[in-house]
């Protein structure tokens, strides 16, 4: 079996060691799920992606029906509920929904939480508003599967926002270099380095026209390269200030169906 085509349950183990964003580097020694910890957690994640806030526009959605399609560690669910959404969330794993779930407990906010495969969402055709989910999708075995629900479950008229990580970008490049140049294998795509080096066994990266194609079915698309912090790190200033976003590792998205 190549990283390819990673079952989801091999995947599930990866991030039930820790949610995204929650790693040693991060929280240090602070103990888990305190406030702290979380706090820890809000700083890093916003410092490096400062761009989330706009696309998401968090308080623009008061009231609306919204689901989040991999919680993480609820950082941006606690911004969806702290804006007055009605709030659903699923990841895959149990880590994750308890983590957000105690992260929501602590302001007194509450979420419909499930962990569930989002290839196969628990929900009624045209429920949701909004459907919001954040560098998940490309870790699916099937990604295709995640955005047809998603498109499913979405109202006539209802939005997606999310972000899908980018092939064509200076750190998908930096992997191939390390893992099959430096490594002695340049004949290894850069698909099968991205699947057995980056986070979870199978993560796959798109290029705009392969997304465009993954959201066919909704009425509009637009899918936006964003060049951040990491894509600049171990590049000497005066050279890495002007990449241009089309190198960017995030894809950011909006579709409408």
């Amino acid at each position: 079996m190549n990283g390819t085509d990673t079952p989801n349950a091999d995947v599930r183990e990866y991030w039930e060691q820790e949610p995204c964003g929650t790693d040693r580097a991060v929280v240090g020694t602070l103990q888990p799920r305190s406030l702290e910890w979380y706090e820890a957690v809000e700083r890093f994640r916003y410092g490096v992606e400062p761009f989330i806030f706009s696309l998401a526009q968090f308080t623009r959605h008061r009231g609306k029906q919204m689901l989040e399609v991999g919680v993480g560690a609820g950082t941006d669910h606690l911004q969806w509920a702290r804006a007055g959404c009605v709030c659903h969330g699923v990841d895959l794993t149990d880590a994750a929904i308890e983590t957000t779930r105690e992260r929501l407990a602590v302001y007194g906010l509450h979420s419909q939480l499930q962990r569930i495969d989002a290839e196969s969402l628990p929900y009624a055709d045209n429920t949701f508003d909004l459907v919001y989910s954040w560098g998940v999708i490309h870790h699916s075995a099937h990604p295709e599967k995640m955005i047809d629900e998603v498109h499913r479950v979405l109202k006539p008229g209802g939005q997606f926002l999310g972000m899908m990580y980018g092939r064509h970008s200076v750190i998908a490049f930096r992997f191939w270099v390390r893992h099959a140049l430096l490594a002695g294998r340049p004949w290894r795509s850069m698909t099968d380095v991205i699947a057995s080096h980056v986070e979870s066994p199978g993560t796959k990266a798109y290029t705009v026209s392969e997304l465009r194609q993954l959201f066919r079915a909704f009425g509009t698309f637009s899918a936006e390269p964003t060049i951040t912090a990491p894509d600049r790190a171990d590049w000497p200033r005066f050279v890495s200030r002007f990449f241009p976003d089309d190198w960017g590792w995030f894809i950011l998205l909006r579709a409408r169906k």
